[in-house]
């Protein structure tokens, strides 16, 4: 990452960073929760991250973009499951320092250390890209809430000490509202959801949990703000993890173009794959270019940026799989085997393409901010 990482964009302590995370990521021996269980391998992954001390900047305030853009992508790069326990941590921390008390970002210095484990539960089953259909309800009782419903693709389920939770408290507009769930209370049941790429996935069910009055993030009616203004820090990140994992196609796809003999000369020598190549590199340093612009305006001071982290969640992630993808082709029946890296990164890119806003969604972002900027 070194050719862009020189741009002023970055600060030098950013620079080295994000040199320094890059050296060590490469060094550990991360696990694979593809062998074995994968809630396992998240924690391991959780832990490495707090002893090396990085984690502090994923859930503690000054909270910088660009330092959380170029931790996801080193850690994509080299594990998809120490990316997932990054961003993770972050979703989990986020809405806390955003509208969370004193009492309730006390978790934060556990949480930067890899002890203490976060989430974020937002998704129900009717209730995806448009969170006005949040139907959790959370029925004020007494000085406390109860809570009654569902979420599912959770990720964290069955690990997450701590979720940052989000439900109906009344049925006007403003009626959702975010809570800090503690996982040890009675009422909820956990059940694993089994993605594409493994990690601890699943559908929380809650049956009368009573939560204590301290458990409200904000006032009631603020979730939408918390979760829009949580979802708006991390959409950018999400396009840097996308450039991390094409990174590492691209970079595995020329490895093997220069070793592979085809018609009397390697691979890298055929036209086709120099021109694959090419626009696969293209397509990398527009993505890349797109998320460091995003995070720069929001940490210069723009902190509503919707179209600038539209633009680069679209363009990273579609071009992530398109990069992915070719890669693949270019590796051939090997590339398709399971456990190959290409195969892993296959199936690692795709949920990207989904989840904090489907790119789809993006494309309605941009057009309403862009039909905004000329009326």
């Amino acid at each position: 990452m070194e050719d862009l990482l020189k741009l002023p964009f970055f600060t030098d302590d950013q620079r080295s960073f994000a040199r320094e995370l890059d050296v060590n990521a490469r060094q550990h021996q991360w696990p694979d929760p593809e062998k074995g269980d994968d809630a396992v391998a998240l924690l391991e992954a959780l832990r490495a991250l707090g002893k090396s001390g990085v984690l502090r900047h994923a859930v503690h305030e000054p909270w910088s973009m660009l330092t959380n853009v170029l931790a996801r992508e080193v850690l994509a790069y080299h594990s998809g499951i120490a990316d997932l326990a990054w961003a993770m941590q972050a979703l989990g921390a986020v809405p806390l320092l955003i509208a969370g008390s004193d009492a309730q970002r006390a978790i934060l210095d556990r949480a930067a250390n890899g002890e203490c484990c976060l989430g974020f539960a937002i998704t129900e089953p009717d209730a995806g890209s448009d969170l006005s259909r949040i139907s959790l309800r959370a029925e004020k009782v007494g000085d406390g809430y109860v809570l009654n419903g569902e979420k599912h693709l959770v990720s964290n389920v069955g690990v997450a000490n701590y979720f940052a939770l989000f439900a109906r408290t009344s049925d006007d507009k403003r009626g959702i509202s975010c809570f800090l769930l503690d996982t040890r209370l009675p009422g909820m049941t956990f059940e694993q959801q089994r993605p594409i790429s493994p990690h601890p996935l699943g559908r929380i069910n809650f049956k009368d949990v009573k939560l204590p009055a301290d458990a409200l993030v904000g006032n009631e009616g603020d979730g939408m703000g918390v979760a829009l203004g949580t979802l708006g820090r991390m959409r950018t990140t999400v396009a840097a993890a996308a450039n991390g994992f094409a990174r590492r196609a691209l970079d595995e796809a020329i490895k093997h173009a220069k070793s592979r003999q085809m018609f009397g000369k390697t691979l890298a020598d055929q036209p086709i794959a120099q021109g694959i190549l090419a626009e696969a590199k293209a397509r990398l340093d527009t993505s890349r270019l797109l998320t460091y612009r995003a995070a720069w305006e929001y940490d210069n001071g723009s902190e509503r940026i919707p179209l600038q982290a539209g633009v680069a969640k679209w363009q990273s992630t579609e071009n992530a799989q398109w990069i992915i993808d070719k890669a693949l082709q270019l590796a051939g029946g090997v590339g398709a085997l399971h456990g190959s890296v290409f195969e892993r990164l296959y199936r690692e890119i795709r949920p990207l393409r989904i989840y904090e806003g489907a790119s789809e969604v993006q494309q309605l972002v941009i057009a309403s901010e862009m039909l905004k900027e000329t009326t």
